[in-house]
C-alpha cells in the first residue's frame, strides 16, 4: 500500500548535479532493499543503485563514484545524489523496493510512482 513519489529532476549541463527524492506514503523501515531505477527512451528499465535498511549500498558500474543513494527511514524518504552527470544519464528516474528482474527489465515490489525526468544536455 506504500505509494512513491519521485521529485528533484530537471535539466542540467554535463558535469552538473541533481538530488532526487523519493517520498513514500507509508513506512519503509521494514523494507530491506530500496533502489533507484531509470529508463531512457527506447531502453529497458535498469537498476541504478540499492541501499539496505542498514545503509549498505551498491551501484551500477555506469554510475559508481558519481551517484550516492541514501535513505531516511524515519522520514520514509530515499535520496539519490547525482554528481558529474553525463548525457547518458538522461532518463526517467524511479524508486522502488526489493529489485528483481523479469526478462531484461528491472521491477520492484511496490507500485511505480510517476518518476522524475533527468535531462543532461549542453
Amino acid at each position: 500500500q506504500v505509494q512513491l513519489v519521485e521529485s528533484g529532476g530537471g535539466l542540467v549541463q554535463p558535469g552538473g548535479s541533481l538530488r532526487l527524492s523519493c517520498a513514500a506514503s507509508g513506512s519503509i523501515f521494514g523494507i530491506y532493499f530500496m533502489g533507484w531505477f531509470r529508463q531512457a527512451p527506447g531502453k529497458e528499465r535498469e537498476l541504478v543503485a540499492t541501499i539496505t535498511s542498514s545503509g549498505s549500498t551498491n551501484y551500477a558500474d555506469s554510475v559508481k563514484g558519481r551517484f550516492t543513494i541514501s535513505r531516511d527511514n524515519a522520514r520514509n524518504t530515499v535520496f539519490l545524489q547525482m554528481n558529474s552527470l553525463k548525457p547518458e544519464d538522461t532518463a526517467v528516474y524511479y524508486c522502488n523496493a526489493d529489485p528483481g528482474r523479469k526478462g531484461s527489465s528491472w521491477y520492484g515490489s511496490l507500485s511505480w510512482g510517476p518518476g522524475t525526468q533527468v535531462t543532461v544536455s549542453s
